[in-house]
C-alpha cells in the first residue's frame, strides 16, 4: 500500500435499549478524505515521527518530555501491579500514572510494603494514598452488580483510586450502590457502540482497512501478533465470525477469521502480518498532512492517566487521548458483554475514534524514539450516548464519532485469542 484511500461507508447497527455500539462498515466506492491520494506502487516505507499538534498539558516543554515521564511511570506501575497481585491478601487498589501530576499515585488499603514503594521511588516520584477497597474487593463487587443489574449497565469496573466502582448507564440506575455493596460513581447518557487505511499488501500492517467479504462489513486492522509461531492480525470480534473471508477494499485476500473471542472482542485474521502500523500527521484543523508508518517495539498495558493515540482507517491518527479507567466490563449494543476494556477520552473533546475504526490499534509513542510505538490496545467501541462529536478523516453522511472511547487492553486481548506476543517491526 502507498497511502490509504477510503472506499467504505459504515452502517450503524440497530440500537438496543442499552449498550455500547460497535462500528462496522459496508464498503462502497467513495472519495479519499482520511488521507492524501496514494502514490503509485509500494507500501509506505518512510517512517514518521508523529508529535501531537495540540498544546502540551501540564506545563511540559514538549510531548517528548511528557512521554518520557509517562514511560518511567508505566514501568514502575507494571512492576507494582505484578508484585501486588501475587499476594491474595494484598491491599493494592490501583495506580494512576498521569504525567501531568508529576508523580505516580499508588492506592493501597492498609500499609503498603516499604520495599515496594522504595523501589518505585528510585525511578519516579511516587505517592502512596489510602484506598477504601482493594482491587480484589472491587472486582467481586463489580461481578455482583453485573448479576443484579444486567443490561441496565453500559460499563462497570473498579476505580483506580479504590474508592468504589465506575458505572455507566444510559439513563441512571437507582440503588446501584446497594446492589454492589460499595460506593458507585455513575456516568449517565453512556451508550457503547462498535467503532477502515485502504489498499495494503502482505505482510499486513495495523491501521489499515479490511472487508468482511462474507457479510460485506468493514473494519480496521490492529497489531500483528504471533499465534503458535505464525504471524496473524488482530482486529475486533464484532467485525466477523469464524471462517468469514477477509479482503482489503480492493479485493485482495487477507485470509479468513481463524480465531475469535467475543468475551474480549478480539479476533485473528489468518493472513501474514508485519510489525508496523500506519499513522499520519495532521494540521490544526485535523486535516491529514502526511502519512507514514511506524515500527512496533513491544506491548505495554496503558495505565489510568496515560496519554495514548489511535489509528483507525476511517478517522486516521488521533492523539491527546487520556486513559480514565481500565479493567472495565462494557455492554456493547447488539453484541454483548466485553471485559478487559479501557475507557479513554479526548482531552480536547474532539474525535477519538469513530465508526469504521473498530479493531484498529491504540498506541503509546516511544519517548526515546518517536518513530516507534508500543502496542497498548484494540479499538472496540465509542460512547454514542453522550460523547458524540464531529468526525475526522472519512466523513460520509451518517457516520458517528465520539470523544469517549473503549478499547481492549493489549495483554487481555492477546490472551483471549491465544497470541503469544506482538510482532516487532
Amino acid at each position: 500500500m502507498s497511502r490509504p484511500h477510503p472506499t467504505g461507508l459504515l452502517r450503524r447497527a440497530a440500537a438496543a435499549a442499552f449498550g455500547v455500539t460497535v462500528l462496522v462498515t459496508a464498503v462502497a466506492t467513495a472519495p479519499a478524505t482520511a488521507a492524501p491520494d496514494p502514490a503509485a506502487g509500494g507500501k509506505v516505507t518512510a517512517a514518521g515521527s508523529f508529535v501531537d499538534s495540540t498544546p502540551v498539558p501540564g506545563g511540559f516543554a514538549s510531548w517528548k518530555e511528557l512521554l518520557e515521564l509517562q514511560q518511567r511511570m508505566n514501568t514502575a506501575a507494571a512492576r507494582i501491579t505484578k508484585l501486588a497481585q501475587r499476594d491474595a491478601k494484598s491491599g493494592f487498589a490501583g495506580v494512576i500514572a498521569d504525567p501531568t501530576t508529576r508523580k505516580l499515585q499508588v492506592f493501597w488499603k492498609g500499609e503498603a510494603p516499604a520495599s515496594l514503594v522504595a523501589t518505585s521511588r528510585a525511578t519516579v516520584p511516587t505517592e502512596v494514598l489510602p484506598a477504601a477497597y482493594t482491587r480484589r474487593e472491587l472486582d467481586v463487587a463489580a461481578a455482583r452488580l453485573r448479576r443484579a443489574a444486567g443490561d441496565k449497565l453500559t460499563t462497570v469496573g473498579p476505580r483506580a483510586d479504590g474508592a468504589g466502582l465506575l458505572v455507566g448507564t444510559q439513563s441512571g440506575l437507582l440503588g446501584a450502590a446497594g446492589m454492589a455493596g460499595v460506593p458507585v460513581t455513575v456516568q449517565t447518557g453512556v451508550a457503547a457502540a462498535p467503532a477502515t487505511r485502504w489498499d495494503d499488501t502482505a505482510p499486513w500492517w495495523g491501521g489499515g482497512a479490511w472487508r468482511n467479504a462474507t457479510t460485506g462489513g468493514g473494519c480496521s486492522t490492529g497489531f500483528g501478533v504471533f499465534q503458535g509461531g505464525s504471524a496473524r492480525m488482530l482486529s475486533a470480534a464484532h467485525c466477523g465470525n469464524i471462517n468469514n473471508a477477509a479482503t482489503d477494499p480492493t479485493g485482495q485476500s487477507m485470509g479468513i477469521v481463524g480465531t475469535r473471542n467475543a468475551g474480549t472482542d478480539t479476533l485473528l485474521l489468518s493472513g501474514a502480518s508485519g510489525g508496523r502500523v500506519f499513522n499520519n500527521s495532521t494540521d490544526a484543523n485535523g486535516a491529514v498532512v502526511s502519512e507514514f508508518s511506524n515500527q512496533v517495539i513491544g506491548a505495554q498495558a496503558s495505565q489510568v492517566g496515560n496519554f495514548v493515540c489511535t489509528s483507525g482507517a476511517y478517522s486516521g491518527t488521533r492523539c491527546s487521548i487520556q486513559v480514565k479507567a481500565r479493567n472495565l466490563c462494557i455492554n456493547v449494543r447488539d453484541f454483548g458483554t466485553v471485559c478487559g476494556q479501557v475507557q479513554a477520552e479526548s482531552t480536547t473533546r474532539t474525535n477519538a475514534v469513530g465508526q469504521g475504526d473498530s479493531g484498529g490499534p491504540v498506541e503509546i509513542v516511544n519517548a526515546a524514539n518517536t518513530l516507534q510505538v508500543w502496542a497498548t490496545g484494540t479499538n472496540t467501541a465509542i460512547d454514542d450516548g453522550g460523547a458524540v462529536t464531529a468526525c475526522t478523516g472519512y466523513r460520509p453522511t451518517g457516520r458517528v464519532c465520539a470523544w469517549r472511547m473503549y478499547y481492549e487492553d493489549i495483554i487481555s486481548g492477546m490472551a483471549g485469542v491465544g497470541a503469544s506476543g506482538v510482532i516487532l517491526g
